[in-house]
């Protein structure tokens, strides 16, 4: 069995191991890793070498930890690195290379559709018929969504919400709530087979499907860090947040995960506070003291235009995994926009949390 687990913020690390008899056999653990001394390769080896195989990924760390020996150093690698790799390899993970990717750019969508677009993407590749996607949205209209299991009356001011024209709906993830406008986040959804992840804690997973943006930003001249559970941060505060969900596969069969980000570009505070209760709360983790300024850290930190980020993104992505120009066939809309009637835009739904 073969597993693979790229260390957020560090080096790839490769574990080949037998499972017989209930324990791992013949385990070797490799990478493009620094590791000092050499004898800590062997070390790691003999450590899992007998464990258990049920064995969970922080049991597995406490076994190679023990058998380093005194003063080893380990540069883009880490003990739970090791383990999270060999959990990945019992349990048949998948890489990002194995599959063939398809992006998803179209026009502006209304904010309802977006909320739909997700769920029907996401069940898609769960049944087999869509492969992996990668979809970057772009705003019809200005937009508060709030998480899953948020209260609407806490998180919305609704007066403030009518008065600048902002639509409230929920998404089917959890987190905390977004205000966006045209123009001033850059928003995407990854809609991915669940053994992409199959070895990972859901903290873990999360780290996981960030590192590709990570090296994004990183391309752009911006160092920015995985911050747990949700959050992507630099050193001028947190520029993005991610959200997941889990759906199913047809027959209760293993399912996909979406895993969607909204990153700051262009914020305006002002507008924000008066649409949000707690949107003062939320400015204070950005730096900004005053509500009348705007939040801009994409913009500040790349001097890009919007659409020049997105770009630079989108060939990241490519670089990386390949990735083919797709589109939503006439199915997935259908479905969609059916949802976005009956569901994203429902009182039933928006308010099931009051």
């Amino acid at each position: 069995m073969h597993g693979e687990y790229k260390v957020p913020g560090g080096k790839l690390v490769v574990v080949d191991v037998d499972a017989e008899d209930g324990v791992l056999r013949r385990v070797r653990v490799a990478g493009d890793f620094f590791l000092e001394p050499d004898e800590a390769l062997d070390a790691m080896n003999g450590a899992l070498e007998g464990a258990p195989a049920d064995t969970d990924a922080a049991g597995l760390a406490a076994r190679v930890e023990a058998a380093l020996p005194t003063g080893t150093v380990m540069y883009g690698l880490t003990a739970e690195g090791v383990a999270i790799a060999v959990r990945r390899a019992l349990a048949h993970a998948t890489d990002w290379t194995d599959y063939a990717w398809q992006l998803i750019h179209e026009g502006p969508q209304s904010p309802a559709l977006h909320m739909a677009l997700d769920e029907v993407l996401t069940a898609e590749v769960a049944a087999g018929r869509r492969p992996p996607t990668l979809r970057v949205w772009e705003w019809a209209a200005p937009s508060v969504i709030i998480g899953s299991f948020q209260s609407l009356r806490n998180e919305v001011d609704p007066q403030g919400a009518a008065r600048h024209g902002v639509e409230v709906v929920r998404r089917i993830s959890g987190g905390g709530a977004m205000f966006v406008e045209p123009g001033n986040t850059i928003t995407y959804s990854l809609s991915v087979p669940e053994s992409l992840v199959q070895g990972l804690s859901f903290q873990d997973s999360y780290a996981y499907l960030d590192d590709w943006v990570l090296g994004a930003l990183g391309d752009m001249g911006i160092r920015a860090w995985y911050q747990p559970l949700n959050d992507i941060a630099t050193d001028q505060g947190k520029i993005a947040g991610a959200a997941q969900k889990r759906i199913v596969g047809p027959g209760g069969a293993p399912g996909a995960v979406l895993h969607h980000v909204t990153m700051s570009y262009d914020i305006d505070a002002g507008k924000m506070v008066e649409v949000l209760r707690i949107g003062r709360e939320k400015l204070s983790d950005k730096g900004t003291g005053s509500a009348k300024k705007r939040v801009d850290p994409l913009r500040r930190q790349t001097g890009l235009p919007r659409e020049a980020v997105i770009d630079r993104m989108i060939e990241s992505f490519r670089a990386r995994y390949g990735l083919a120009q797709g589109e939503i066939t006439d199915a997935e809309l259908a479905r969609a926009e059916e949802l976005a009637r009956t569901k994203f835009t429902s009182a039933q739904w928006t308010a099931r949390v009051p």
